[in-house]
């Protein structure tokens, strides 16, 4: 989607959740669908309950596969897992994706535990031996590398009986499905929680595709508060805006496949600087997540080559209602006074 290829070594996952400002995070919520118990394919795809599409033009019916990532699903077991096991989420995480790549015993060596206790581990995460872990995260690699070029070719000649309506309406109704299953509903209302506090400043940013996202939350979010820009990406002005950048400060991320070096810096300089950074992105995780506040990723897969902005256009649209709910009567004022304004300029 951001086309920019960001060439990273695969080492830039999220870190655990960190507590400051009296800001409690969230970090990973049991209860949800996609949760750490719910049984996983060696695809890294999650049985959940709910109601969802798997196959065009399937009636919904009472489970759907939600994709979480390997990434994902670590940062998640944190929050309910033992002392030794949050000791190799950490060191998976740490030197992601490499360190899963190695022999059990040398992952139980780094992380200091024994070998047992990595095979329970990834056996609690929902997979079917160390081998399945394994090949998950070799599957996520190519994707995280994937490009328009790469995803036509696996497209092939779209040969199918259905017409384009219904094989395009079919796609974008399962990604909706998956993408809200694997929801955190914590990770998301502590994100309207942040957006809709009048004490802080919010500042949004996206790569080359997804600035278009950004600037979409922005153009709502300044008629329901005061404090808020969309920022300019050139290198000068983010240089400019980082030297004011506190932990008053709000800074709301959008980067997804293929990742971009220059927005996964801005959001580091944001979070050694102090500020809160929220991340949306896809299930394979933007680097930036390492050191994101909170990481809300949405699938991207599309009837085309090009990665599709309607999954998490819904994301956005649904913190926008979130948001409106939160501030109440003072978005509700702030709206109207706005609205008097647009009046002046608009056709009935």
């Amino acid at each position: 989607m951001d086309r920019t290829i960001f060439n990273v070594a695969f080492d830039a996952v999220p870190s655990a959740p960190r507590e400051t400002d009296g800001f409690r995070l969230p970090g990973a919520p049991t209860g949800h669908d996609g949760g750490l118990d719910d049984p996983i394919r060696s695809d890294g795809v999650a049985m959940t309950g709910g109601v969802g599409r798997t196959e065009a033009g399937e009636v919904p019916g009472e489970s759907t596969e939600t994709f979480v990532s390997v990434a994902e699903r670590l940062r998640r077991s944190l929050a309910d897992s033992s002392a030794g096991e949050r000791l190799i989420a950490r060191t998976l995480l740490a030197n992601y994706p490499t360190a899963g790549l190695e022999t059990s015993a040398r992952l139980a060596e780094r992380a200091g535990v024994s070998a047992p206790t990595v095979v329970r581990f990834v056996a609690r995460l929902g997979f079917g031996g160390y081998r399945a872990f394994q090949q998950a995260l070799r599957d996520e690699i190519e994707a995280r590398r994937a490009s328009p070029l790469t995803l036509a070719q696996q497209l092939g000649d779209g040969a199918s009986s259905d017409s384009l309506r219904v094989r395009a309406g079919a796609m974008f109704r399962q990604r909706l499905d998956e993408s809200f299953a694997a929801l955190s509903d914590a990770e998301l209302e502590a994100a309207v929680e942040l957006l809709a506090d009048p004490s802080r400043r919010v500042a949004l940013i996206g790569g080359r595709f997804s600035h278009l996202l950004a600037e979409y939350l922005d153009l709502h979010l300044r008629q329901l508060r005061p404090g808020t820009r969309m920022l300019d990406a050139r290198p000068e002005s983010l240089a400019a805006f980082s030297v004011d950048i506190g932990r008053r400060d709000v800074v709301v991320v959008f980067d997804y496949r293929r990742y971009q070096r220059d927005i996964v810096e801005f959001a580091r300089r944001a979070h050694d600087r102090g500020a809160k950074v929220v991340l949306f992105t896809d299930p394979w995780l933007s680097p930036a997540a390492e050191v994101a506040d909170l990481v809300i990723p949405v699938r991207v897969e599309a009837p085309s080559p090009f990665d599709s902005l309607v999954p998490a256009l819904a994301l956005v649209e649904t913190v926008v209602a979130g948001v409106t709910a939160r501030l109440g009567k003072a978005g509700e004022e702030r709206l109207r006074q706005c609205e008097e304004i647009v009046g002046d300029v608009t056709l009935d």
